[in-house]
């Protein structure tokens, strides 16, 4: 909006979900349609510069720790080997970045749809990604996450990170029966896979058949409970997998020394209160799978 003066006023943009709105006092940057989705970046009064995609939130650069650390450190602590990385989607760069923390990384497959959404957030969200985007160690594959996986050996990857936004549009298989048994099959055995599971609040069902989808794919999976303040209800799911124990509740201690100097959110405290902070309705319906 601008003023008569030429002055540029912040106005509300808003996320509508169901029969609510989850906004901030922002003003635009860019609004452009890739072949896939709307993609808006903003800068918003309170969490500084923020991406959309398709008019849901998606990540702010002031805020961005409370959903990219606790996607990545409980699976990176965990796993048995993090030599080779997969993340589908996470074009932002922040999952990335977090990832390559670890020097025991040797490389991190990025398998993003919209090669837009990677030149955007490059050139205005660069303190997500900051030098990941030059680093030897991280191949940028701009292609179908759905179409890759079913290409990639059986046991290919240590951990596996879906890094998606709603299951709506491009996203929408990455919740399916299919694309997880394919990220099971490319899982090494000590691995953990991981994807963000949507908000046991605003989206409950979406939320709860995700957790039982995986949990009827791998022999152990949990969900874990935080916050992401700027996504509907503010209350936010991850859930962790593997096949063969729950190793992604026991961090080691030498890779927590190796970030938790760099984290704002992760440290192994949290992480245990995070699994463990699961709402009683839900622990009843997740016992009876």
């Amino acid at each position: 909006m601008i003023s008569s003066n030429g002055v540029t006023k912040p106005f509300w943009v808003n996320e509508v979900y169901g029969n609510s709105r989850y906004g901030l006092l922002s003003t635009a940057i860019i609004d452009q349609q890739s072949p896939y989705q709307k993609i808006s970046i903003i800068n918003s009064v309170s969490y500084g510069t923020g991406l959309l995609l398709d008019g849901c939130w998606m990540t702010a650069e002031h805020q961005e720790c409370c959903y990219h650390e606790a996607i990545v450190h409980p699976a990176l602590t965990t796993a048995e080997s993090v030599k080779r990385i997969l993340i589908i989607g996470g074009g932002d760069g922040g999952t990335a970045r977090e990832c390559l923390r670890y020097s025991e990384v040797e490389s991190v497959d990025l398998v993003e749809i919209d090669g837009l959404v990677i030149e955007l957030s490059q050139d205005h969200l660069p303190t997500l990604g900051q030098n990941v985007w030059y680093d030897p160690r991280l191949r940028l594959i701009v292609e179908d996450g759905i179409a890759w996986v079913r290409k990639v050996p059986d046991s290919n990857y240590d951990v596996i990170i879906v890094d998606c936004s709603d299951p709506v549009g491009p996203a929408e298989g990455l919740f399916n029966r299919s694309f997880i048994q394919e990220c099971r099959r490319i899982l090494i055995p000590g691995g953990v896979f991981t994807t963000q599971s949507e908000s046991p609040e605003a989206s409950r069902k979406i939320h709860l058949d995700t957790v039982q989808l995986i949990r009827s794919l791998f022999e152990y999976a949990d969900p874990m409970y935080g916050w992401v303040p700027m996504y509907p209800s503010g209350w936010w799911s991850w859930t962790f997998a593997a096949i063969d124990t729950q190793r992604y509740l026991y961090p080691k201690p030498n890779r927590v020394n190796t970030i938790i100097d760099t984290c704002e959110i992760w440290n192994p405290r949290w992480q245990s209160g995070a699994f463990d902070a699961i709402p009683n309705s839900i622990a009843r319906v997740l016992k009876n799978d």
